[in-house]
């Protein structure tokens, strides 16, 4: 056979005259007929159905905090992405941005860019300030200060307790990211590290803090915010978000339901009084870990396999386990 063409009888060796007797015995003995026509062609393949658009592009507006034109980004699957992102439409290094706020310029926790962006919100970027060092005794084991970080290695102050040690330093602000330690660059810290660091001062033993702030505009110099406690980083636009994952691709999915907005809520103030920490898309993380767990164990299990990194204690565990629970059954 050649360049694919079909056997002739006359080509074929097994019924043609050249045959062997063996060959043509066992024809006989099975009652066989030696093909006379090609084979029948291929069956068709089946006709292609509908074709498949692709997806179309999650475009996002964003602005400098301080003043700027606008600008549209796409294309970006984790915080380290968005920044280097804006920072290119920007024509600025995505290391000076601080953090980002949605629908707001304003220095505004409630605001804080997390891990899900709502598919109307307008970005806002804070870029660095002005750079100060302030001088800090520690009085009490609490320095007032709750830390969380942008996702990109910059860990900056959330919140001020009143009447704390930090709310005597008026020159400490929330929004200051905290850039060093006594010299010691914590740059590339998360939070929890940071924090953990800021506890280990001692009492009585002054060191410095090496603070940057972001960058104001002519209306913001000389606010001083203090976030609130409730309904923080709330979203409130639309309802889908993009959801920012440190690994794996950005998915689109719905707002968050009552009972997942609520236990998040509770999670993140127990992160606070645990760690002196707050970050809302860690707080997720666990609800998403622990809320169809049937006992403890499981719920340690499933978190340690995506969050084992923080070696949260026991207690904090516990703690957590029941306040899904009592959300879940309504009991708060």
């Amino acid at each position: 056979m050649q360049n694919g063409e079909a056997m002739s009888p006359q080509d074929s060796k097994a019924g043609g005259p050249e045959a062997s007797e063996d060959q043509r015995a066992h024809s006989q003995n099975q009652g066989c007929v030696e093909p006379t026509a090609p084979p029948l062609p291929p069956p068709s393949p089946p006709p292609p159905g509908p074709p498949e658009y692709p997806r179309p592009r999650l475009i996002f507006h964003t602005q400098l905090a301080h003043g700027s034109p606008t600008g549209r980004i796409h294309g970006f699957t984790n915080v380290k992405e968005l920044y280097a992102k804006i920072a290119e439409v920007f024509n600025i290094s995505p290391s000076e941005i601080l953090f980002c706020t949605l629908n707001s310029h304003k220095v505004d926790m409630q605001k804080l860019l997390g891990g899900q962006i709502g598919l109307e919100d307008f970005i806002f970027a804070h870029v660095r300030g002005e750079t100060k060092e302030v001088e800090v005794i520690k009085t009490e084991d609490a320095l007032g200060l709750t830390i969380t970080d942008n996702g990109a290695g910059y860990a900056f102050i959330k919140r001020i307790k009143e009447g704390s040690t930090i709310d005597r330093l008026k020159t400490v602000c929330v929004g200051d990211h905290i850039e060093a330690i006594n010299d010691l660059s914590i740059v590339g810290c998360r939070h929890y590290e940071v924090a953990k660091m800021l506890k280990e001062q001692p009492r009585g033993v002054p060191f410095t803090l090496r603070l940057v702030g972001p960058k104001k505009a002519f209306d913001m110099i000389g606010m001083r915010t203090r976030a609130p406690k409730s309904n923080e980083g709330k979203m409130v636009n639309g309802k889908e978000t993009l959801r920012l994952r440190s690994k794996g691709a950005a998915t689109v999915q719905e707002v968050q339901n009552e009972f997942e907005e609520r236990a998040t809520m509770k999670v993140d103030d127990l992160l606070e009084s645990y760690m002196g920490i707050r970050d809302l898309e860690l707080a997720t993380t666990i609800v998403e870990a622990g809320k169809d767990k049937k006992n403890p164990d499981d719920f340690a299990e499933a978190l340690d396999s995506v969050l084992g990194d923080f070696a949260f204690p026991d207690v904090f565990l516990f703690d957590v386990w029941g306040a899904i629970g009592d959300v879940k059954n309504g009991r708060i």
